[in-house]
């Protein structure tokens, strides 16, 4: 089968297609055709080899791949040959065939297409988490998200106002910010602001009435999460979702103690891998709030396999602006 098949770990623009074997989905598993696969961040520490789980090579990236199942393994009742499905994957979607375990894939509502599937796994998997799960949010409150023009600060966007929340969107420039307010922020917090440290609570405090967030999701790190930790408001849950900026930052235990706040971590997969029934069960929310118009990928491009390199070096100049979707046929 034709894949991007990673032989040795490297920048994205050196990605192209080359060939693997056809996967044999195992008793537990089925075989899927991919019509569309996203990319996500995660892929591109994997291309580069700084992932947290690195595959043997050779093999394909990609861990969002939507298609049609083409055989299941004997132990599989509940898809069939012929099904539409989304599978959330460890790697491997970044090819004409994947083989996933059946716990992992999710039968697609009839109104919903192969991109906008897949383009709806990881990250709105990912945003869910972080905002019940580990953030504890609750019907009304304020939830302030950074890098609210990437893959899952967008759906993170949608998720709250989906559930009848106040949405606070961190970007940096007017594309960003658009996309932002596209998404239905309630309003915008300028991450490049001078004089950071102050700025981003002025502002949060300015778009609260002086409440502060009551919820933050944090994707970026370094400076971003160092002054958005001040913006937030008594007995606030502040969730590490990456370091898209580059540094880990440390926290300061005082600022905990004078507001109450507690913060937490996510590593999404590990419910894949611990608790699927409650990554069905949240899938099955996602899909309604689709059908409901709540939620809609924002799909950026839609771009042929060969150019998978491109979309990753889109989202390594943190420039992207929306999703990035490859088709396969």
């Amino acid at each position: 089968m034709k894949a991007i098949v990673i032989q040795e770990f490297n920048e994205p623009e050196h990605l192209s297609i080359g060939e693997l074997p056809d996967p044999v989905p195992p008793a537990d598993g089925v075989l899927i055709e991919v019509r569309a696969a996203a990319v996500n961040y995660p892929d591109l520490l994997v291309v580069r080899g700084k992932y947290q789980v690195l595959p043997d090579r050779p093999f394909a990236p990609g861990k969002d791949a939507a298609g049609v199942v083409r055989a299941v393994g004997s132990n599989v009742k509940a898809f069939r040959p012929g099904d539409r499905v989304v599978a959330q994957l460890e790697y491997g979607a970044f090819a004409e065939l994947v083989s996933a375990n059946a716990d992992s894939c999710f039968r697609i509502p009839d109104a919903m297409s192969f991109e906008d599937a897949a383009a709806m796994g990881l990250v709105y998997q990912t945003a869910y988490f972080a905002l019940v799960e580990r953030g504890g949010y609750k019907e009304g409150e304020t939830v302030l998200v950074t890098g609210a023009a990437g893959g899952v600060g967008s759906a993170a966007l949608q998720i709250v106002k989906g559930l009848g929340g106040t949405a606070l969107a961190g970007v940096s420039g007017a594309a960003h910010a658009k996309i932002a307010k596209d998404m239905g922020a309630d309003a915008v917090i300028d991450l490049a602001a001078p004089n950071l440290r102050d700025a981003l609570r002025d502002q949060v405090r300015a778009a609260t009435v002086n409440h502060g967030a009551d919820v933050l999701l944090e994707t970026l790190g370094g400076d971003v999460f160092d002054a958005a930790l001040r913006a937030m408001a008594w007995c606030g849950r502040a969730v590490v979702i990456g370091f898209a900026a580059g540094r880990i930052p440390e926290i300061k235990a005082n600022y905990l103690l004078v507001k109450n706040i507690s913060v937490g971590g996510l590593q999404w997969s590990d419910y894949r891998e611990r608790q699927p029934a409650k990554v069905h069960a949240v899938q099955e929310k996602l899909f309604k709030l689709y059908e409901q118009g709540a939620l809609k990928p924002p799909i950026a491009a839609v771009l042929p396999l060969a150019r998978a390199g491109e979309a990753l070096a889109k989202l390594a100049s943190g420039q992207a602006a929306g999703k990035y979707v490859l088709t396969l046929n």
